[in-house]
């Protein structure tokens, strides 16, 4: 059993720069989760399909999927399923379940500022993970989600989807879309923003101004919904049963980065829980036992400046490791998780990563 204490937590986070194994960590604590009895939803932000990879899954795994734990010892108490987010599967689903008919869902769905909607406006999969999200934790079956987010700079953009999305609902540009103050409505700005979107058609034959008013209309109804579940997202990330992880590595840009980053999620508001750092190096041998091995002369002398070249590298990792404690907030704790002597191929492997993480 590790020593990062989850067992309160609804939700896990998992964030940190690129390249430092946060695929991973994520989808060992989710399966020492399910190994300790719970059921448990791990979801992957990220593009790149490693964790699916890892848990066994294929890249088309857009709905929670059940992962087999026979091979992790001990595992068969719990449940465990895994999902990558498809962003556009996702609106799709949120549209026709929140539709006023059926028929204007489809009419949404089937149209052509919809179909573009994803590509034109920056941060809509970011929300579309948070509604994502919040449809795992409505889930009465599930008891912990663990989230694995996309790199740093990216995290942050998506951990603050649910505030740019309700800017986004309250702004002027939206309002004069809506049915009471939109193109529908009567106001000069409004009578304004028509010409403009006829002149448009005429010049390009788009009948852009259709098209607007088609997507306006039958998407009455829904932005209170949206709103509301974005402010429901916020709350969620922030509440004291959700635990944000940051997973770095020890070499010190590495750490200078994550030092960054926790001070950038200080200042939005979220409580970090905990620190991984991880490949950190284990202990290392005694130089005694390369004098009383049975060894050539020339190996041995190979053997101690092996050593020495490790012990320097173990001498500016724990440096890296009092320098980054210092800055730690009071509520974060320090832990490492160790190098295996191989990549983690199996569910196995990735168990056997989450039973070593320990304190610093």
């Amino acid at each position: 059993m590790n020593q990062l204490d989850l067992a309160g937590c609804k939700l896990a986070i998992c964030l940190g720069p690129g390249g430092v194994g946060k695929t991973t960590i994520s989808a060992a604590l989710a399966i020492e989760a399910a190994s300790a009895g719970r059921a448990v939803d791990v979801m992957t932000v990220d593009p790149a399909p490693r964790l699916l990879d890892a848990l066994g899954l294929g890249a088309d795994a857009s709905e929670p999927r059940e992962v087999d734990l026979r091979e992790v010892p001990g595992a068969n108490r719990g449940r465990l399923r895994a999902l990558r987010l498809d962003p556009r599967a996702t609106f799709d689903a949120i549209v026709r379940r929140h539709a006023a008919s059926p028929a204007a869902a489809e009419a949404i769905i089937a149209g052509r500022i919809y179909r573009n909607l994803a590509s034109a406006f920056a941060g809509v999969a970011d929300y579309m993970a948070m509604e994502k999200l919040l449809e795992l934790a409505a889930d009465p079956a599930t008891e912990f989600i663990v989230l694995d987010t996309p790199p740093a700079a990216e995290a942050l953009d998506f951990l603050d989807a649910p505030r740019r999305l309700l800017a986004l609902l309250d702004s002027r540009a939206v309002n004069l879309l809506t049915p009471r103050r939109g193109v529908l409505g009567g106001s000069m700005v409004d009578m304004a923003a028509r010409a403009v979107l006829s002149a448009f058609d005429r010049v390009t034959g788009l009948k852009l101004l259709a098209d607007v008013q088609a997507f306006v209309r039958n998407f009455d109804g829904m932005y209170e919904g949206f709103a509301e579940r974005a402010r429901h997202a916020a709350a969620m990330l922030r509440a004291e049963s959700t635990a944000v992880i940051v997973v770095t590595t020890a070499e010190s840009g590495r750490i200078a980065q994550a030092r960054e980053f926790i001070a950038a999620l200080g200042n939005a508001g979220l409580r970090v829980h905990a620190v991984i750092v991880n490949r950190a190096m284990g202990e290392l041998p005694d130089a005694r036992g390369i004098a009383r091995a049975k060894l050539p002369a020339a190996l041995k002398r190979k053997l101690r400046k092996n050593l020495e070249d490790h012990a320097a590298l173990k001498t500016r990792e724990t440096i890296s490791f009092d320098t980054l404690r210092k800055e730690l907030p009071l509520t974060a704790g320090l832990l490492l998780a160790p190098e295996l002597d191989h990549e983690p191929r199996s569910l196995s492997d990735l168990a056997q990563i989450a039973t070593q993480i320990h304190r610093a």
